[in-house]
């Protein structure tokens, strides 16, 4: 029987990071993930380079370019014609980039010499200070085990995924563009989907059972829905669903709305409600795991379960479920194990929608703050107002910083523009040293660039913004 010091369960971004971690800290270590690509051979990386965030994005780019080049490129002075979509080699594309990136994962294994194991692992018994874990029909042996699990697409009473009723994977792998295509569910999922097919032709409409993006700043919100729509996306909101039926040649939804109850047909439905703990297969119930009343695996502030040695970590334990949100955990969870100070500060986790405009935040919104009883400044600058966003051709959307009304200590900020995905971290890089909004605002801005408009937000919060 083999045995490690260190066995993780699960090789998404939070299990694979655990475990390049542990082993770079000395620990003989092991990961198990179950996860198959077309040929049935292991495939590392879990939901998030296999059929989420790397294929997702991959398409978000791809659709972008095919929607710029027929409509956009004319104002640059180029002209092209017969725009045609080949829907088979960008779906190649996508493949392609996921292969090497996993691939990568099976590389930087070999180098920290870890051991990937494919199939479930399942917690079967505690031996003196060891664990066993069967995979298949073999068991292996460890001190410490890792769970990361992940998390899975959450179905509702009234339609299972299958047919033409879709989730994130049979989002991403369509052989064509369907004429009209339904969102379940208008959150981030939901939206970067429906924006990459509407981009390739299809008519989109997004059900969302609340109001729009209410995970967001309310101004963001209200500037994304404005800028959705405008693109031609159908949004309803405060929906009620009461049924999905799937008829072959398509999907009919009934629900009512404020004007009543409504019918909507779709050629596919994308039905994206949320993300549930994935804890099937653990051997939960066997050996005592304690979940919480959602499911979750139950962890105290150093990610320990009420298992002896059992750890759990990302979308698995809940809280933020963001791919990077457990690649940090994974690291700070074998960091702990090594008798080390490992720490995830979740006041400095930021959030994307990768749509276009693209969509970025971190820390609480102004209504959070006004409902907490904190005293705030606010500065805001519009990317219509950026040298660099008018190169560009697309000065949509702006960004928001708010401090502390006493201390200007930053407290958050939100954007809604170009590349804010990649604006968002140098807010956070201050955040987490306890910056001020003054210290962004007196850090010198390469002219022209993008990132000129956080720092111009930022002179904002003290009212001495210089271009508006």
């Amino acid at each position: 029987m083999s045995e490690y010091d260190v066995l993780v369960i699960g090789g998404g971004p939070g299990g694979y990071v655990a475990a390049i971690r542990a082993a770079q800290l000395g620990f003989k270590t092991a990961c198990v993930d179950a996860f198959s690509n077309k040929e049935g051979k292991q495939s590392l990386g879990g939901t998030c380079l296999n059929v989420g965030c790397i294929p997702s994005k991959a398409l978000l780019d791809s659709s972008e370019k095919f929607e710029a080049v027929q409509h956009e490129y004319v104002e640059h002075g180029i002209n092209v014609s017969e725009v045609k979509l080949d829907l088979d080699k960008m779906m190649a594309r996508k493949d392609g980039i996921v292969k090497q990136l996993t691939g990568g994962i099976q590389m930087l294994f070999k180098k920290n010499k870890i051991t990937a194991y494919h199939g479930y692992g399942s917690l079967e018994r505690q031996e003196g200070e060891q664990w066993v874990v069967k995979v298949g029909e073999e068991e292996i042996k460890a001190k410490h085990v890792i769970l990361a699990t992940g998390s899975k697409p959450r179905e509702l009473p009234f339609f299972k995924f299958g047919g033409n009723i879709l989730d994130n994977v049979g989002a991403l792998s369509l052989d064509k563009v369907p004429a009209k295509l339904g969102v379940i569910g208008a959150g981030v999922i939901g939206l970067e989907l429906g924006s990459v097919w509407r981009r390739l032709g299809a008519e989109v409409t997004a059900l969302e059972a609340g109001g729009f993006l209410e995970i967001a700043d309310e101004g963001i919100a209200k500037e994304a829905l404005r800028q959705f729509q405008k693109q031609g996306m159908k949004v309803v909101l405060n929906v009620k669903i009461s049924k999905v039926e799937d008829l072959g040649d398509k999907v009919v939804v009934t629900y009512t709305d404020p004007k009543g109850e409504q019918t909507y047909e779709c050629d596919k439905l994308i039905a994206s409600v949320g993300r549930v703990p994935y804890t099937a297969n653990l051997g939960a119930e066997k050996v005592g795991l304690q979940l919480t009343e959602r499911g979750f695996i139950k962890i105290d502030e150093h990610y320990r379960t009420n298992l002896p040695n059992v750890y759990a970590i990302g979308d698995v334990v809940g809280g933020l479920m963001l791919a990077h949100k457990a690649e940090d955990e994974g690291v700070a969870c074998a960091e702990i194990i090594a008798g080390q100070a490992g720490h995830v500060n979740y006041d400095c986790v930021p959030s994307v929608i990768y749509t276009s405009p693209e969509i970025a935040w971190v820390g609480p919104t102004e209504k959070q703050l006004k409902d907490k009883g904190i005293e705030y400044k606010a500065g805001s600058f519009k990317f219509l107002a950026n040298g660099r966003a008018l190169g560009h051709g697309d000065t949509r959307g702006f960004v928001k910083i708010l401090a502390d009304a006493k201390t200007d200590r930053l407290i958050a900020a939100h954007m809604i523009g170009p590349n804010t995905s990649e604006l968002i971290a140098e807010v956070v890089a201050v955040m987490e040293f306890a910056g001020s909004a003054e210290d962004l605002a007196r850090t010198i801005h390469a002219h022209p660039t993008l990132s000129e408009v956080v720092k111009e937000a930022a002179m904002g919060v003290d009212k001495r913004t210089i271009h508006s």
